[in-house]
């Protein structure tokens, strides 16, 4: 079955009248083949991501804690536990939340593009400058991890990118494409 974009595709004639979006290029128009390899990448790679960054991060949390007292790590691990929980549920509501409001004013081809690359310039670990900030995050580093866990799934488990809404938009105002 194809979509109303996909047939807006042939109508337009050039694909070249059709913007490129951050990750997507021209693929996100007619959803086909090559847009879904592309989601599926993308999905791919965080999962890959997630658990090599979980799996360090019970490693890093369970080396800290061996040292503590069998009591308090009990009840330590058993509030990390809770907090855990909370904190993926909290990541997944906060995306979606953010996600409905860029849908209401999505970005335009250019704005997506400028996003990327400001995002592309920043410094990574730029959040983490002092390493002794690792330290003090170590107990509470499995409820970071599962906040950015519940973010990340449900970024990439959506039906459009607010970038998409946006480009359709834009091609509604600009259908020359300029």
């Amino acid at each position: 079955m194809a979509s109303r974009a996909s047939s807006e595709a042939h109508a337009r004639g050039t694909p070249t009248d059709i913007p490129a979006l951050p990750k997507l290029g021209r693929t996100w128009y007619t959803r086909g083949v090559r847009y879904w390899l592309c989601r599926a990448r993308t999905t791919a790679f965080l999962i890959i991501l997630m658990v090599v960054v979980s799996v360090f991060d019970v490693v890093l949390y369970n080396g800290f804690t061996s040292e503590w007292a069998p009591t308090v790590r009990t009840v330590w691990n058993g509030v990390t536990a809770v907090a855990s929980c909370a904190a993926l549920v909290w990541g997944w509501v906060q995306q979606r939340r953010e996600h409905h409001r860029a849908l209401l004013d999505p970005p335009t081809p250019a704005q997506s593009i400028r996003a990327k690359r400001d995002h592309n310039r920043q410094a990574p670990g730029r959040a983490f400058a002092n390493r002794w900030m690792v330290l003090v995050l170590v107990p509470v580093l499995p409820a970071l991890a599962a906040y950015t866990i519940g973010w990340l799934t449900a970024w990439t488990t959506v039906r459009e990118y607010p970038s998409e809404v946006g480009a359709r938009r834009w091609l509604q105002e600009h259908p020359s494409g300029t």
